[in-house]
């Protein structure tokens, strides 16, 4: 007999996780850990901390690994520890008290839709900003008392871990999550087994789990595709956060769109207003739609009617990359059975996702569909609302971008999150409690100027204490395996100097940031970081996408340039930046730096981070801080610009740094008086903190999308489905005689006064007469105008004149028009007419876009 080398298999091992036993009186505990209420905070934070400091840092700050891995003893001694009992029940009061109330059912409620939530960087179902943005608009939602509920996905890997290798490359480490050991829930069916969805795929059904996260009062619902049942392909989809490809992400919009939808509906969960955080989640209206067609026997355009009243879309970029478009026969394979549900031919469907309808080969946008399925659509500060109705304009042929509907409201920042504990008890003292319930009242951000100088700088000391010793502990060991020289590692966390000015960067690594402008000359830039009198340091951080050469290509120039002898621990670069990095270095640097391609930053979230806690920004004039900058509480580049060719631009702007630097901002954090700080530079921090930062809330920025935008909203949609969708039915049923008799009205008779067309003059009266054939239109349905406008300097046409003409009388269908108008300064003007539908029933132009320049 022949004896194998071997006959044995491989080891098989399944998981099990073991739970600590909590004793009852410390169960209060197990029910803080399991609602992000603890993430701001402070005193549950706290509460964990005391119990065990290191473990809790071990933990990476997750309460329920935390309870988890805490030994039995330890928790028998807590519920002897009168102390700590006391504290439990302090908190535990606070905390039910919260969670308790109801909602303010006076406001609107809300569905809110987003392909990444970043809460703590416990859950790691975020990328960067966007995120962030989404996070902790859930929790002001929650402080304010929303009726809201929000939906995205349980990520097994979510977004990449980042690292460097040690030349200097990213290294993009993809780390499965446990989701036993995270904060959330299962959510269970009626048999109370773990609810599963089956959504709809073509030729099958994919499976998805639904997890509840508890963001304070708001409850978020999370979709996650790793089921046995399901093929590897579609286990996938929930697998990373913006990964794989096109394919995949078709897989995740139809999931968090259909699917989203259709878990609210098996939940029972009804809202007033969906609103679309970006355009990937874009197909809810497309399931919003089949329902009110299958399940209230409305048509596709008396379901539209309804769908549109209660949707809106907010836009947060302007980069093409952005915007995802897909292939006709991709949105075949993945929607192909819904145009007949909806009662629409495919044409017609692919038009509603298209800037040119009539183009056959133009790809289907998410960004159109979701634009051409909502009422409202907004950008993310005042700049990118008006870049966003140039880039939609060609959606609303017959308007100027400067007409559209689409408007804005500027992002915010959640205080109780980003603002310090120690920022957060100076807020308290100085302000007074009542001051949590109205963070944007400008009144009590005032009062900082009460505050001593010495106060402001103590605490912007103790910030910048903790940065440092928080890189010194936590980066040295990842130093340690990236560069492999202990002595360099050594020296480079010697030379960090907490008494020098203190300069950070931290975003996404896309090259539109401008990450390099600071290393256009590096020799000017090496006697500013090396002057002794006046040391200047710069710490940067961020990741870019696995699929972002030149971003990967730029961090790696900026280690090379860390590591070259003259900016040893002058300039370095931190890895894997997420929200514990964020937090430390927004509020322990002394500058934070932005330096975008104009204007393509929509808002840029991390500086207003920045402002809670007393550090002043240094940015390009876009996003937020064309808004926020005011002048002696910080510093600007200007928005306008100077050259066309970038190459130049950037030149210019780095120049300008460097002047800045030089001349105005380190003499002024270097005017040290006996006391070792800049009153300059304290005044600074306070004009910034009374006139910029309660402009930049969450608190802010919910009343601003409850007035513009949520109230309106569901006060129309309301209207829609009274007496069983009456209004809706009327509307549709009036745009549907309008577009079958649109096209055979008539103009005639366009009679122009000579002096106008020859030499006209300023402060002079004109009258245009026209008539047009209404054939079986009613009059009251047309709408008549003369547009007058002037060419800019960039080149584009802006309204400088727009007067509706007036009705004169009719003989039959003929109705006569008049207008007499004035021009009031001299200029090269154009000038047009334009006829268009009209009904005091849409909520603006756009939503009937029928509309004729006249041809005279």
């Amino acid at each position: 007999m022949t004896i194998k080398v071997s006959d044995a298999n491989a080891p098989i091992f399944k998981e099990v996780t073991v739970k600590s036993k909590i004793p009852a009186k410390l169960t209060k505990l197990q029910e803080i850990s399991r609602n992000l209420w603890w993430v701001w905070n402070d005193e549950a934070i706290e509460l964990f901390r005391f119990i065990d400091l290191n473990l809790w840092n071990e933990c990476n700050g997750n309460p329920v690994l935390f309870l988890e891995r805490i030994d039995s003893k330890s928790l028998d001694n807590l519920e002897k520890d009168a102390e700590f009992m006391g504290r439990l029940e302090e908190v535990y009061k606070n905390f039910k008290n919260y969670i308790n109330e109801k909602p303010n059912t006076k406001k609107p409620s809300i569905a809110y839709f987003s392909m990444e939530y970043g809460l703590t960087e416990t859950l790691k179902i975020y990328s960067g900003g966007l995120g962030v943005l989404a996070g902790d608009y859930l929790k002001e939602a929650s402080d304010c008392n929303i009726d809201m509920v929000a939906v995205g996905f349980l990520y097994k890997y979510g977004y990449f871990t980042q690292s460097l290798s040690v030349e200097g490359y990213q290294i993009a480490n993809y780390e499965a999550q446990n989701f036993n050991l995270l904060p959330l829930s299962r959510v269970l069916n009626e048999n109370g087994e773990p609810l599963v969805m089956e959504i709809p795929y073509p030729g099958r059904n994919v499976y998805a789990y639904v997890w509840k996260v508890s963001v304070g009062r708001v409850p978020l619902y999370l979709l996650d595709t790793t089921h046995e049942a399901n093929s590897e392909s579609d286990q996938s989809i929930t697998h990373k956060l913006y990964g794989g490809d096109w394919e995949n992400r078709m897989k995740q919009e139809y999931l968090l769109g259909v699917g989203g939808i259709l878990t609210l509906n098996r939940l029972g969960i009804k809202k007033q207003v969906y609103h679309c955080n970006e355009g990937h989640a874009a197909l809810i209206n497309a399931q919003r739609l089949v329902d009110y067609i299958q399940n209230d026997g409305l048509s596709f355009n008396q379901a539209l009617e309804v769908v549109r009243a209660s949707s809106l879309y907010t836009v947060h970029t302007p980069v093409p990359a952005g915007h995802d478009k897909f292939e006709e026969g991709l949105i075949r394979y993945y929607m192909g059975s819904f145009p007949e549900r909806m009662g629409i031919s495919w044409g017609d469907f692919m038009a509603m996702g298209r800037e040119n309808p009539e183009n056959q080969g133009e790809k289907f946008s998410m960004s159109v569909f979701a634009c051409n399925c909502s009422q409202e659509a907004n950008g993310v500060s005042w700049l990118h609302g008006k870049v966003s109705q140039k880039m939609f304009s060609p959606i609303w042929k017959g308007y100027l971008p400067e007409e559209l509907h689409v408007s804005y409201v500027t992002n915010g920042v959640h205080y109780p999150t980003w603002a310090t504990s120690e920022w957060k008890n100076l807020f308290i003292k100085t302000f007074g409690k009542e001051f949590l319930n109205d963070q944007s009242n400008t009144s009590y951000w005032e009062k900082i100027y009460n505050v001593s100088d010495e106060e402001i700088w103590k605490v912007r000391e103790a910030r910048k204490k903790k940065l440092f010793e928080y890189i010194r502990v936590k980066f040295s060991e990842d130093w340690m395996k990236t560069n492999g020289n202990p002595s360099h590692i050594l020296k480079v966390l010697k030379q960090i100097n907490p008494d020098a000015l203190t300069i950070g960067f931290g975003r996404r690594f896309a090259t539109y940031k401008r990450a390099h402008l600071l290393f256009t000359d590096l020799e000017r830039l090496s006697k500013i970081v090396n002057n002794p009198n006046y040391p200047v340091q710069f710490f940067f951080t961020g990741k870019a996408h696995p699929a972002d050469g030149g971003g990967q290509n730029l961090i790696k120039h900026i280690v090379e340039i860390s590591r070259r002898p003259e900016f040893q621990g002058k300039i370095i670069f931190l890895e894997n930046y997420d929200m514990a990095l964020a937090k430390r270095l927004i509020s322990g640097v002394d500058i934070w730096l932005n330096t975008p391609t104009r204007p393509l930053e929509a808002s840029g979230t991390s500086g207003e981070k920045a402002q809670m806690n007393g550090v002043l920004n240094f940015s390009v004039l876009d996003g937020w801080w064309l808004e926020g900058y005011v002048k002696g509480a910080g510093w600007a580049l200007t928005e306008k610009r100077t050259f066309q060719n970038q190459d130049q631009q950037d030149q210019l702007d780095a120049a300008t740094i460097y002047n800045m630097l030089e001349n105005e901002i380190i003499p002024l954090y270097y005017a040290k008086n006996s006391k070792g700080f800049s009153p300059e530079w304290i005044m600074f921090i306070k004009n910034s903190l009374a006139k910029i930062t309660p402009r930049f809330t969450t608190k802010r920025m919910i009343d601003d999308y409850i007035e513009r935008f949520y109230q309106p909203l569901a006060n129309r949609v309301e209207k829609m489905k009274a007496n069983s969708f009456a209004k809706a039915k009327e509307i549709a049923a009036w745009k549907e005689f309008m577009a079958t008799n649109w096209g055979t009205i008539e103009t005639k008779d366009v009679q122009f006064p000579d002096a106008l067309l020859n030499q006209p003059k300023v402060e002079e009266d004109y009258t245009i007469h026209l008539t047009v054939d209404r054939k079986n239109i009613s009059a009251d349905a047309i709408g008549v105008e003369l547009i007058v406008t002037e060419t800019a300097k960039n080149g584009e046409d802006k309204i400088v004149l727009a007067e509706q003409f007036k009705q004169e009388g009719e003989n039959g269908t003929n109705v006569n028009y008049a207008l007499t108008f004035q021009l009031s300064k001299p200029g090269t003007y154009k000038y047009g007419i334009r006829i268009y539908a009209k009904n005091e029933d849409l909520p603006h132009r756009m939503d009937f876009n029928y509309l004729r320049w006249v041809n005279f």
